[in-house]
């Protein structure tokens, strides 16, 4: 048990320094994509971490799961106000103006 715990723990620590050499990596140019994606990953997290969540009995997993509720929504959100605001910079100001 202790085993299969150190390998997951250790899986998810590589796989954290490699988004985030991955993430650095990438050009300003393609943040608003790349947003895009990353609200899509975090909608799938956000139903397995609620799955997770619902457990009848408060164990670790039902924890992990309402904190990862938690962060991928604040994800999503943030996600969605961020490509919100890189589109209105390229509005025009007759389309303000018509608003």
């Amino acid at each position: 048990m202790e085993e299969s715990f150190a390998l997951i723990i250790t899986i998810f620590v590589l796989a954290m320094f490699v988004g985030f050499e991955v993430i650095t990596k990438v050009p300003p140019t393609l943040h608003t994509p790349l947003m895009s994606g990353s609200n899509a990953i975090s909608g799938i997290t956000i139903i397995g971490a609620l799955i997770s969540a619902a457990a009848e009995n408060i164990t670790l997993s039902s924890t992990l799961g309402i904190i990862a509720v938690a962060l991928a929504t604040v994800n999503v959100v943030g996600g969605f106000l961020v490509t919100d605001r890189m589109l209105k910079m390229f509005t025009s100001k007759r389309s303000k103006e018509n608003r």
